[in-house]
């Protein structure tokens, strides 16, 4: 089919057909691989996900509100789990996306193609090039970055510090951008839309024919992995379990007894900050070997030619042997006081939307914790936030960091970082290390956390910059 504009061969490409399986598999750039578990996760039971879709009607009425399509998509259907914040995230990506605004928008989509390629997600770069082709884009340009116009190829620098050193930017990359002919700053400011959403439930998703995948969920070992996992026995989990709320009662208490001075605080966030420097993060990122997974496919596009530089990733805010850069004192540049007006002013009406999403997934709660109920969560639910935010150099004066240690365990930590800095390497078996006893809707509030922590990040060092820039 020639679907907006496109020639037969993208389509080819871009456009994969279940039914050319024997054909692709030929096909030496494309990697294929079996399809570990049916539905939308390969880390949630099907059934799981199927249940809370059916139960409530109001997803169904937000898909048909906000997409296209009117169908569930995998990664909508894991954040049904949470509706009200899936209602949130719905009205933002469909105001960047679909409404009228500053950028066409088969541009918007080949932006969010170039913001998922830096983390190497199948996934969402095939679900934009459908829509950069059916909103008008230009087919070519789906041959890679040397094809499109000058004016997104200068996105290139700003999306790849957003999508791995956030800390860099500066107000000289806003002068430069904004310099350049045929950008002002609203349409710059658009060069981090809603980034990599399978962040929200923790894995790299890639889909064919309703099957999906993480791509590093099969590593010749998922089916030890999950048996491994559960092998630390209900008694072990509870132990866990109750360790934990011991914890945060204990915290609690502290908290009511006296104030931890302001120097002791500073001190505190500077070992959880250098402590961070040995929480290693996943395996390194490799490619399926060649093996019997090739009976049934995944397909998996080539990602390299939508981005530059691909060797620049993260790297530890704090790392060994180098001068410590500044630290980014949350008091100084807030999102409530300083970046959500300058949103609103650039592109109008999103920053709302930002804060509402922002909002919710911070607030969100149904006073549980596994099988507890009339749970307090707030202190857990922010220093998951504000470990993100640690990890990006963003410190917050009013917060003791030593809480940080004393609610994540480590192997939260491994999935914290991995997640947030590295998320192509997340595995099922990172997945089912933590919180062994808890529900998986409940582990996918920690993506989401984990997920609008680091795009706040980002956000906040991208306006500062601008700020700075302005002023």
């Amino acid at each position: 089919m020639n679907r907006g504009g496109s020639s037969p061969s993208a389509a080819t490409n871009y456009l994969i057909c279940t039914n050319c399986r024997k054909v692709l598999r030929k096909d030496k750039r494309i990697r294929v691989s079996q399809p570990l578990t049916r539905g939308p996760s390969a880390f949630i039971p099907e059934k799981e996900v199927a249940q809370a879709n059916t139960a409530d009607e109001r997803t169904n009425f937000l898909v048909e509100e906000y997409s296209t399509s009117g169908r569930l998509d995998n990664i909508t259907q894991v954040m049904s789990l949470h509706t009200q914040y899936l209602e949130s995230f719905l009205r933002s990506q469909f105001y960047m996306l679909r409404m009228d605004g500053p950028l066409p928008l088969p541009h918007r989509h080949y932006i969010a193609i170039m913001a998922a390629a830096r983390h190497q997600c199948s996934y969402l770069i095939n679900m934009h090039v459908d829509e950069f082709l059916k909103t008008g884009g230009i087919a070519e340009w789906l041959n890679g970055l040397k094809y499109v116009p000058q004016r997104l190829k200068n996105l290139n620098e700003i999306n790849k510090l957003l999508a791995h050193r956030p800390w860099l930017i500066t107000k000289e990359h806003i002068q430069k951008l904004v310099g350049l002919k045929g950008w002002t700053l609203p349409l710059g400011l658009l060069g981090n839309p809603e980034r990599d959403p399978e962040i929200s439930n923790g894995f790299r998703l890639i889909s064919v024919n309703n099957f999906c995948v993480c791509d590093l969920a099969n590593d010749n070992n998922i089916e030890n992995a999950s048996l491994t996992g559960n092998n630390f026995g209900i008694v072990g989990s509870l132990s866990e379990l109750e360790a934990l709320m011991e914890r945060m009662k204990r915290l609690q208490e502290e908290r009511e007894d006296g104030d931890t001075s302001q120097e002791e605080m500073t001190t505190r966030f500077e070992k959880e900050t250098k402590e961070s420097l040995f929480v290693v993060s996943g395996d390194t990122f490799h490619s399926f070997p060649h093996s019997d997974f090739e009976d049934d496919m995944i397909i998996t596009c080539d990602v390299s030619r939508y981005i530059e530089d691909p060797g620049f990733g993260y790297e530890d805010f704090a790392r060994r042997g180098e001068e410590h850069l500044p630290t980014f004192r949350a008091q100084d540049y807030t999102w409530e006081n300083h970046g959500f007006s300058l949103v609103n002013r650039l592109y109008s009406d999103i920053g709302h939307l930002l804060d509402e999403k922002f909002r919710m997934v911070y607030s969100l709660t149904y006073n549980t914790m596994a099988t507890h109920e009339d749970v307090d969560t707030t202190m857990l639910r922010r220093a998951l936030f504000n470990y993100v935010h640690c990890m990006f150099g963003i410190r917050y004066d009013d917060y003791d960091y030593g809480e940080v240690n004393q609610l994540l365990e480590r192997s939260l930590k491994v999935y914290i970082k991995t997640v947030t800095c590295y998320p192509e390497r997340t595995t099922k078996r990172m997945y089912d290390s933590y919180w062994r006893q808890f529900k998986h809707s409940e582990k996918v509030h920690v993506n989401l956390l984990l997920m609008e922590a680091r795009m706040q990040a980002e956000l906040l060092y991208a306006l500062r910059a601008i700020t700075r820039h302005l002023t």
